[in-house]
């Protein structure tokens, strides 16, 4: 089952915490993503990666519009549950490295 982010909190350096849609809340530190390059290359500005909002309509948070991050990945570093099975068994390929072009110009990166 997926769970939304309804609510995020900027904490300190690449740290944020995620409130989601079933109660559950945690921090996520995303420094682990400044080396994965890409579009996440942008985290490095700490500006542009305080600069977040949750989008309503994926239920995960995104950043000017280019970047986000699968809300199940998300929910898994959160709250310690580990992927759904369809995350950890679909052909090695990690929820946070699938993407698909919007319509509208974003770049989106989730397992959805």
């Amino acid at each position: 089952m997926l769970h939304d982010i309804v609510g995020a909190k900027y904490i300190e350096d690449y740290k944020i915490e995620l409130e989601f849609d079933d109660g559950n809340h945690g921090v996520v530190d995303f420094s682990k993503y400044l080396d994965k390059g890409g579009v996440f290359g942008k985290f490095k500005d700490i500006a542009f990666f305080r600069n977040f909002s949750v989008n309503e309509e994926l239920g995960t948070l995104t950043w000017d519009g280019e970047v986000d991050v699968a809300p199940e990945t998300l929910y898994a570093d959160a709250t310690g549950s580990g992927l759904p099975d369809w995350v950890e068994h679909s052909d090695e390929i990690s929820a946070n490295k699938r993407f698909h072009s919007d319509p509208q110009n974003a770049t989106h990166f989730s397992g959805r």
